[in-house]
């Protein structure tokens, strides 16, 4: 039986494509594939080296006339997203990927394919083997762990690479060129939870906002789209002054999510449920409208729950500060780039809210490529915290990529693929993590660009690699390893 990549170009790409895809290799589980990388470099007779995460950094000597060109390194990450649909029995611990082709696609069977990152891999092996290729010296480094929380590029040694000009191949869109991505932290806000017993001539109910997209917090958090924790505040807030009190409250479950649902358990004084169910039927007209091209399938409903005559309530003074505080706190774009037509600069996302048996918290998340405006809006969260009443904590967090439009490998990367493709690429930079924010603070100065192939629907089953772009991908890269001196 023929293979899924059988007959493609270029050959021994498909061909490393094919071996890893038989690696199981989802994040938290590299070991095999780190070492299949660090004995396929030793079988070509390159130095490599693997540190104590796995990451792997390998080397190959400049083609002959070449010796003097700069150092580049190229570099993907070795782990994937291990995602199946329901009907389909695989292990992702010990069970290959099965690739399918369907005409200019290579596609896996009922699970995520692995391409991201598993091209780039592929392709840095296909050039660590291939001889005749014209290039510099090269470094290649493969990191572990990306999609959990770039770990492997927080782990990698300031002394580890020797070159000062980085590709980074892990972009899903031939002819885009990515020159920044954002950074992130993380804020949370807590509160001691004291509650009393729930008033008496009261009936439970719960509110609920549900039928938002949600999305990823940075890239879709300029599309306008509506968050389940602010709509269901504003109903809260209505409610309160007709004596409704709080229970408990539950919204969003990723802190890199923009939140898509959220419930609040309340008491509402038996002679005010007419009321309440008034205000909450306007709400849920007023703010519909609001969203209406957005969020078509927002709905607000308070349902009584039949039977619950009996609980416990948020004290009053922590109600209001919990209520005061989630209004307050700013949510969506903070400022846009002037530098890059469309691109968010800095933005925060209200991602969770949870309520436990002795705190109620709030967790949200800051993203900029500037380092001091990622400080700034921590800073300004922290303020809406703290003057709430909440202790508050903020992680560490990882770098962002400022854009650098005279960067050099971009002046390079340009002009080659209009020599090549007849048209300039479109120059990018995305709202969202990418490793080379690490690796630029880990090693200063470091000149880095990022493209790929074409991929659809990763981190899904439904993902997708467009054959074609691959050809013009692998060219690409070859042609700018040449230009570079």
């Amino acid at each position: 039986m023929a293979s899924a990549t059988e007959g493609l170009k270029p050959e021994l790409v498909w061909k490393y494509f094919e071996e890893i895809a038989r690696i199981p290799r989802c994040s938290g589980n590299e070991a095999a594939i780190s070492k299949y990388v660090a004995a396929t470099a030793q079988r070509l007779g390159l130095a490599v080296k693997v540190d104590e995460v796995g990451n792997v950094v390998a080397r190959k000597p400049a083609s002959p006339g070449r010796e003097h060109v700069r150092n580049v390194v190229l570099q993907g990450h070795l782990d994937m997203v291990g995602e199946k649909n329901k009907d389909k029995a695989h292990d992702f611990n010990k069970d290959p990927i099965e690739l399918v082709r369907k005409d200019n696609l290579i596609m896996a069977n009922g699970t995520t394919l692995g391409a991201d990152n598993g091209i780039a891999v592929a392709t840095n092996l296909a050039i660590m083997e291939d001889k005749s290729l014209e290039h510099g010296p090269l470094e290649f480094l493969f990191t572990v762990d990306e999609e959990r929380g770039l770990t492997g590029a927080k782990s990698i040694s300031s002394d580890s690479l020797e070159s000062k000009i980085l590709m980074n191949l892990d972009s899903e869109e031939e002819g885009e060129l990515y020159v920044g991505c954002a950074g992130g932290r993380d804020t949370v806000g807590t509160w001691k939870a004291d509650f009393d017993d729930s008033p008496a001539q009261a009936g439970a109910a719960m509110l609920k906002v549900a039928g938002l997209r949600g999305g990823h917090s940075g890239i879709e958090i300029d599309k306008g789209r509506g968050n389940a924790l602010k709509i269901i505040n504003r109903v809260l807030m209505a409610l309160t002054p007709l004596g409704a009190r709080l229970s408990g409250i539950e919204g969003g479950n990723k802190r890199n999510a923009i939140p898509r649902e959220a419930d609040a358990k309340l008491f509402i004084p038996r002679k005010a449920w007419e009321q309440a169910a008034s205000v909450v039927a306007q709400f849920n007209a007023t703010i519909k409208a609001e969203f209406a091209t957005v969020e078509p399938g927002l709905a607000i409903t308070l349902v009584e729950i039949k039977g619950a005559r009996k609980g416990k309530v948020v004290k009053n003074a922590l109600q209001k500060k919990l209520c005061k505080t989630i209004s307050a706190l700013p949510h969506g774009v903070i400022k846009m780039s002037p530098d890059i037509s469309g691109l968010v600069q800095t933005s925060t996302n209200v991602a969770i809210v949870s309520t436990g048996k002795k705190s109620i918290s709030i967790a949200t998340s800051q993203r900029s490529s500037v380092a001091s405006e990622i400080d700034e809006i921590c800073q300004m969260v922290a303020n809406v915290f703290e003057l709430g009443g909440a202790e508050f904590e903020t992680s560490d967090g990882y770098p962002g990529w400022k854009p650098n439009l005279d960067s050099e490998i971009l002046k390079i990367a340009k002009a080659t693929y209009q020599s090549l493709y007849g048209k300039e690429p479109e120059v990018k930079a995305i709202h969202a993590g990418l490793e080379c924010g690490i690796i630029g603070e880990r090693f200063p100065g470091m000149d880095m660009v990022s493209f790929g192939p074409t991929l659809q629907g990763v981190h899904s089953p439904d993902e997708k690699l467009y054959i074609d772009t691959v050809v013009k991908f692998w060219n690409y890269l070859l042609a700018i390893l040449k230009n570079v001196n």
